[in-house]
């Protein structure tokens, strides 16, 4: 499944999970890598932080004491988590094949606890029996994309955190996915205070490029002809926080999701002051795309408006993750490139960033 196809769609209750109190070891002998170390890690909040109860989609969740066994089913969660000081007993892999879905931006927070235990989506949602293995007391599901089924087939043995309904799936805003998260760990000032600083470091780079300000840009990648992401997705959220303006149509064109595939009738979506292309091969797609005469003739290309993201690289990985560790890291690579693009002059190359 593509990187951005983010999706769990459909859920099969798996029986053994759901009587894993049962017979503590009757799923199947999942390891407890790094429980002991991480619960080690984890640090108590006060007592009067809880009992919190937080809305999601599917209606509300109750945590009535600190988690000390997390583990994180949004593709993202994990890196709130450890901002916040904490270290999950588990995570699930979306990109990037890192050591416990730890990302560079993110594995100093790690302070040498053991790495978390790695989950994988299938495609057909969590795999529930090797969550329950980790006898998890939280299960977060924030930038994600749970199901109804899905969700009451976790919540059988830990309180579960389900993506905000006010969303579509993964279309959460960073800021919220830490201080959803922050309010589950009974830590919500620790939060206030790393969205803070986040985004003072996003403000600075708006400071030191007024020149953003108006420009219209959007993030596209080549999946079976063009996918753009929308104005709910993270990337997309960057491009506007840093000052540029997205398409005026753009969500009218995708529709209720995080993104989608557009016609060869709608390549004018790219003609922007700036699109950004997260690619496999920087060299090879960008010499695919130029060979479409729908594509070749914007001024986009002319002009040398273009920035290309190697999507398997650590650098293009931050780009999708976009949460309060990766953007930092990011935004250090991205903004140099999108100020080349926007000079206002074709013959300025857009270098690529060392990852």
């Amino acid at each position: 499944m593509p990187r951005f196809r983010r999706a769990t769609r459909t859920a099969a209750a798996l029986a053994c999970a759901l009587v894993f109190f049962a017979t503590a070891t009757a799923c199947g002998g999942e390891s407890d890598s790094g429980s002991s170390n991480a619960g080690s890690q984890a640090s108590s909040s006060g007592s009067s932080a809880f009992p919190v109860t937080i809305a999601h989609k599917y209606g509300s969740t109750t945590i009535t004491s600190a988690p000390k066994r997390i583990v994180t089913v949004g593709l993202t969660d994990q890196d709130s988590v450890l901002a916040l000081g904490e270290v999950p007993v588990g995570t699930t892999e979306w990109i990037g094949g890192y050591r416990g879905a730890v990302g560079p931006w993110a594995a100093d927070r790690l302070a040498g606890a053991a790495a978390p235990t790695v989950l994988k989506d299938t495609g057909t949602g969590p795999q529930v029996e090797k969550i329950a293995a980790l006898r998890p007391d939280l299960i977060l599901s924030v930038y994600g994309g749970i199901t109804k089924e899905q969700y009451a087939s976790l919540s059988k043995f830990a309180p579960v955190v389900a993506q905000p309904k006010e969303y579509n799936d993964y279309g959460v805003p960073w800021q919220e996915q830490t201080e959803t998260i922050g309010k589950a760990l009974g830590k919500s000032a620790q939060a206030a205070a790393v969205v803070k600083e986040t985004e003072a470091k996003i403000a600075a780079a708006v400071a030191a490029h007024p020149e953003f300000k108006g420009k219209s840009a959007v993030m596209a990648t080549p999946y079976e002809g063009v996918f753009v992401y929308g104005s709910q997705d993270p990337r997309s959220r960057l491009l506007s926080d840093l000052g540029f303006t997205l398409p005026a149509d753009l969500d009218k064109a995708i529709g209720d999701r995080f993104g989608a595939n557009i016609s060869k009738e709608r390549t004018d979506l790219l003609d922007q002051n700036v699109v950004v292309w997260i690619v496999g091969d920087v060299a090879a797609d960008a010499a695919k795309l130029h060979k479409d005469p729908a594509y070749r003739n914007l001024k986009a290309v002319s002009e040398g408006r273009e920035v290309f993201v190697d999507e398997s690289s650590d650098y293009g990985n931050a780009v999708s993750f976009g949460t309060a560790l990766s953007l930092p890291y990011e935004i250090e690579r991205m903004v140099p490139q999108l100020a080349a693009a926007v000079d206002g002059k074709p013959a300025t190359k857009v270098e690529q960033p060392a990852s």
